[in-house]
């Protein structure tokens, strides 16, 4: 039964699209070779999906706190769906996609406003929706029109847009839902279409498809997108099966843009060696600063995509000298969430680096090394004394898979091991360890969820053993590491304990609050309690940057007093956020 063009379809959508992004991660980082062949492009668009999926759940969940019934009205779902996607970006792609998103969202909030009700008039009749025949064409055109804008956006974002890219499978999409006919989710229907007829032809477009055999990464994904929102208006629940888009059909010529596009694009990118480094980072900047941001990123690299509006922007870009990029947007306005990844490092894999004793020999590769994520200054300090590589997670900015990979070509060894120490790091880590892989490393991912599993595992790493034995007692002392975090939240919320309210102490036990309290130790010894209930040998108490020491001396207290069999050990992480970990093993 087709759905009408509503909040709750805007949701299904982020859900199935992001379905659909897992799916097909890894064979669209399989044939990601424009414009730079990191190997993460499905990895980066099923993470700005995820943020963008994420912020419509968010929305839905606030509006839950009001009443069961209480449901959020389109623009909202829009709005929240578009700066969601904004804020979680990821590559060259992932940006175009927010943008794209962005650009539906404009038309979409304004559309879906509530209207005066017109004067009574005869009741239209129905369509096999059951709804109005009125309100299945309104809700076509509207589509009709955001599909439109959302290339239209897209095409300003980009810099210097190159034919056979995800932008072209936008551009045809739009093209076909502006000639469909029937209602939303025919225009889908039609837009899914002529994406996939597009993705087709890209090979003939450009020439690094061409030469790889390979139709382009972006528009493989955009395509899931876009036969996402088909699925979600149509009413159609099963996945659509992805396809091995490794040969190129054979096209005849096409032309250099659109029949009805927005922009005309050159055939091909600038040429030129590739620059060394992606830079992204968000940008909060009045907009009259952006234009003069543009041409000064133009200048220094290529791949250059800015998006965004209303005083915050995503930008992303190519270039030697990172440090010019990222000066660049401290003049334009304030740049925060910033991601520097070299490519170079990323491409060699597990190539060895010359010792400054003798630049021309290349340092024999280790027999063995970790790789962890971790949080905070202090957390960094320990694990990369236990002799790990260290990659840092930022609130709020997790690291890309292009920065995992440059961290295990720096542990320089023939074995590692991977702690992502995060389950949000799950398709990012592996993605990483793929490339690493593919380079020549062998590669163990144990799944850690948090820094205090990863210290466990760590603590019982040893060089010498075998590794598949290795790999084995680090996964079991990881998993035999119960963990916990204090957070603070920031709005009223239903949880698994009940209402919160903003400014509240959440105690979260393996992922779920378990405990709300109004005391950051206090809400912690009733956390202890709880999982030392189930027993336990050893307490880690991991502080973070704003915590007092007195804080882990009432819980050492704590524990000494109601558990006598069991040790307390605690570090000082450093980490913004959460304020205090926990781990039980």
């Amino acid at each position: 039964m087709p759905h009408p063009l509503d909040a709750s379809a805007v949701r299904t959508w982020c859900a199935l699209a992001l379905d659909a992004l897992g799916r097909a991660r890894e064979e669209i980082d399989a044939i990601n070779v424009y414009p730079v062949p990191d190997g993460d492009t499905g990895t980066n668009l099923y993470l700005t999906a995820e943020s963008a999926a994420r912020a419509v759940d968010a929305v839905f969940d606030g509006h839950a706190t009001t009443g069961p019934a209480s449901r959020p009205a389109l623009p909202d779902a829009v709005r929240a769906m578009a700066h969601g996607a904004l804020i979680g970006a990821r590559g060259n792609s992932g940006t175009i996609l927010a943008q794209l998103l962005r650009g539906m969202a404009e038309v979409l909030a304004k559309g879906g406003e509530p209207r005066p009700a017109p004067c009574p008039e005869p009741r239209p009749a129905p369509s096999r929706t059951g709804r109005p025949a009125a309100e299945a064409a309104d809700d076509a055109e509207l589509l009709r029109r955001a599909l439109r804008r959302a290339v239209e956006s897209a095409y300003e974002g980009v810099a210097r847009p190159v034919e056979g890219t995800i932008l072209t499978v936008a551009a045809a999409a739009a093209d076909a839902a502006a000639a469909a006919q029937g209602d939303a989710a025919a225009v889908a229907r039609a837009a899914d279409e002529a994406a996939r007829s597009a993705l087709a032809m890209t090979p003939g477009q450009l020439d690094a498809l061409g030469r790889a055999g390979v139709v382009d990464a972006g528009g493989l994904g955009l395509v899931e997108v876009i036969g996402a929102l088909a699925r979600a208006l149509s009413g159609e629940s099963l996945p659509r099966g992805t396809r091995a888009w490794t040969r190129p059909v054979p096209v005849p010529p096409q032309p250099a843009a659109p029949a009805q596009g927005p922009v005309p694009c050159p055939a091909s990118a600038p040429g030129g060696a590739s620059p060394a480094f992606e830079v992204i980072y968000l940008l909060d900047a009045d907009d009259s600063a952006v234009p003069r941001l543009r041409t000064r990123l133009d200048a220094l690299g290529d791949s250059l995509v800015v998006v965004g509006g209303d005083g915050l922007w995503n930008v992303h870009v190519h270039v030697d000298d990172a440090g010019a990029a990222v000066e660049a947007g401290i003049e334009a306005g304030r740049p925060h969430r910033i991601r520097i990844t070299h490519f170079a490092g990323a491409a060699a894999g597990a190539s060895a680096e010359a010792p400054a004793d003798d630049p021309g020999r290349p340092r024999e590769p280790a027999r063995r090394a970790v790789v962890a994520v971790v949080p905070g200054e202090g957390l960094a300090g320990l694990c990369a004394d236990a002799g790990a590589t260290v990659v840092a997670a930022r609130p709020g900015e997790p690291p890309a898979s292009g920065e995992l990979v440059d961290a295990i070509r720096r542990a320089n060894a023939r074995e590692v091991v991977l702690l992502p120490n995060d389950p949000e790091l799950r398709h990012t880590a592996a993605a990483a360890a793929e490339q690493a892989r593919a380079a020549g490393v062998r590669v163990a991912l144990i799944p850690t969820r948090a820094a205090v599993q990863g210290i466990a595992a760590l603590a019982v790493h040893e060089p010498a053993r075998r590794f598949d034995e290795d790999v084995v007692a680090m996964t079991s002392a990881a998993g035999a590491t119960r963990y916990a975090e204090l957070a603070v939240a920031e709005r009223q919320a239903w949880t698994m304990a009940g209402v919160c309210q903003a400014g509240d102490v959440l105690g979260l036990i393996d992922g779920d609050v378990a405990v709300i309290g109004s005391d950051l130790a206090a809400t912690a010894a009733t956390v202890l309690d709880r999982m030392l209930a189930a027993g336990g040998e050893m307490v880690t108490l991991v502080l973070g940057a704003d915590v007092p020491d007195a804080v882990a001396d009432r819980l050492e207290r704590h524990v000494r007093g109601g558990h006598l069999a069991v040790d307390t050990v605690v570090y000082r992480g450093g980490q913004q956020a959460p304020p205090l970990l926990i781990g039980i093993e």
